[in-house]
């Protein structure tokens, strides 16, 4: 059976569970019309995922990993619907284009932006992904896992060049990422793209979790002296204006 079959069929039998709640093996091949022994199979491989659960009685149910898997893409999709009016209002204010971030694995994916009206812009879209290392705008999600999981990041990943300014230096990272979780905001030059710059501060949820980064970036000359230290005011404070409306309490730092 070839992959995209063995995809559809898992599907096939996910979605009997849209109308039961629990089904045991016998049923589901009623449902479906299947040989026991090949849905067996695929059923197995469903339940050691993580994707069906079975009980004592020998019936199969949704395993848990679709109510962690909810619950991340609402909480996704509830910080784009909160942070868009935010991300626009800073736009306008700064006059740079403003990114929301969030992780998937080892990388950093834009959810969300809003672009500016300068006639130079950067090359961010949607759906663009990058290393946790590189770029402020990455960089901060990993400043604010817990001490144990970015010290295992640095220390199993490879650190490559993605442009003039990217800190491939372990021992660099390490410091860079420390004083990003002690200040609340990370600063980057020349790390994804040459002539770049980026600020970017991290957005807690209700359980003090850092669940997305907000981030502005532009050309290199608008993120110096003190309209830099304007630039790290306005994102943190917009980066705390929207955790407080995913719950978050404010805590000394």
């Amino acid at each position: 059976m070839s992959g995209n079959k063995t995809v559809v069929k898992s599907l096939e039998i996910l979605q009997l569970f849209y109308a039961h709640e629990r089904l045991t093996l016998q049923e589901m091949v009623d449902l479906l019309t299947l040989p026991k022994t090949s849905l067996h199979r695929q059923v197995k491989a469903l339940e050691e995922m993580g994707f069906l659960t079975r009980d004592a009685d020998g019936k199969y149910a949704l395993g848990l990993i679709f109510l962690e898997l909810g619950q991340l893409v609402a909480e996704r999709l509830d910080i784009r619907r909160i942070a868009f009016p935010y991300m626009c209002r800073l736009r306008d204010e700064v006059k740079e284009a403003v990114n929301l971030i969030v992780r998937e694995g080892d990388e950093a994916i834009y959810i969300e932006k809003v672009d500016t009206q300068n006639p130079v812009r950067l090359y961010t879209r949607v759906g663009r992904r990058s290393p946790l290392y590189a770029g402020a705008c990455s960089r901060i999600l990993l400043a604010f896992m817990s001490p144990e999981e970015a010290e295992n990041y640095i220390s199993r990943t490879d650190l490559k060049a993605i442009a003039s300014g990217t800190i491939t230096d372990r021992n660099e990272l390490r410091e860079v990422v420390a004083r990003a979780r002690m200040h609340g905001y990370s600063v980057s030059y020349s790390e994804l793209e040459d002539h770049s710059a980026a600020v970017a501060a991290p957005i807690f949820n209700h359980r003090g979790q850092a669940v997305a980064g907000l981030s502005m970036a532009g050309l290199e000359a608008h993120y110096e002296d003190e309209n830099l230290t304007l630039l790290i005011q306005k994102i943190k404070q917009t980066a705390g204006e929207i955790s407080r409306q995913l719950g978050y309490k404010q805590q000394a730092r």
